[in-house]
């Protein structure tokens, strides 16, 4: 794809992305190095959140199972609105309240996921998730704040498989993956959309956050309301367009910043024009 170009000019030693077409999984293009291993910073989060709900499925838990804060439930600490601080085990708010984005939430969730399953939490995402679908190269490191992004490594190659997944998914069923990413959990919740400042309200599913109206954006103007997906601190990000029919991913090894503001939502319109 001709739009994919544009990832030449970015200011970023290494970079590598794909668009996956939903019907079918078809890569419709890529660029750069699709064999790269990349940290994925908070783009984590969707894989973790993605196996959490594999285990619901399975019955290892349930949504509304109590977890992190008192009065907190598995649910709250996916949507951020369990109350616990950005960074710190430290509860700033009641459950529900409050849409407070949480590194410290997803290592609570990834916990109490880990003690109902009586397995390292790293290994669960593996079998659920990587596994089956052939994403050979992927892996979450539970040393060290992996679940909210820290350990989480991945290929292009790789999150084109998941991307494939979020569209016409195999492993969930299509009305788990339609109520964490087409339904708001706790609507109406304001809260800081990181890098991006404060929103109101600021939408989220269940570990995806939903673009609905909210300007400036990491996506692109052209994207519609119902795209969901994440980015992530190391200059990365992956969306899906429902409307469009169609998901964008990108890796790179610099840091998210002004730079990542400024082109990403140029790529974001380039590619829903060109298609």
């Amino acid at each position: 794809m001709e739009s994919l170009r544009k990832i030449e000019d970015w200011p970023v030693p290494n970079a590598a992305a794909a668009v996956v077409r939903g019907e079918d999984g078809a890569v419709l293009g890529t660029y750069g190095p699709q064999d790269h291993l990349f940290p994925l910073a908070s783009v984590t989060k969707l894989l973790t959140s993605y196996a959490v709900l594999v285990a619901v499925e399975e019955g290892v838990f349930e949504l509304d199972d109590p977890a992190g804060p008192e009065g907190s439930t598995v649910r709250h600490l996916l949507a951020h609105t369990s109350g616990l601080a950005f960074d710190e085990h430290k509860v700033m708010a009641e459950p529900g309240n409050r849409r407070l984005y949480s590194n410290a939430g997803f290592d609570v969730l990834a916990q109490a996921l880990q003690q109902a399953a009586g397995i390292d939490f790293g290994r669960y995402a593996a079998e659920a998730l990587f596994e089956p679908l052939g994403m050979r190269a992927t892996l979450i490191n539970t040393a060290h704040r992996a679940p909210a992004g820290a350990g989480g490594l991945s290929t292009a190659a790789d999150l084109a498989l998941f991307a494939a997944e979020l569209q016409s998914p195999k492993l969930l069923d299509p009305s788990t993956l339609a109520a964490a990413t087409r339904e708001v959990a706790f609507p109406g919740t304001s809260g800081v959309l990181p890098g991006f400042g404060h929103r109101r309200p600021n939408d989220w599913g269940l570990g995806f956050e939903i673009r609905d109206g909210k300007a400036p954006h990491w996506t692109g103007t052209a994207n519609s309301p119902a795209t969901f997906g994440h980015f992530g601190q190391s200059g990365t990000f992956l969306w899906v367009d429902p409307e469009a029919g169609v998901s964008c991913l990108a890796l790179t090894d610099r840091d998210f910043g002004p730079w990542a503001a400024e082109v990403w939502p140029v790529l974001s319109d380039a590619v829903l024009a060109e298609l």
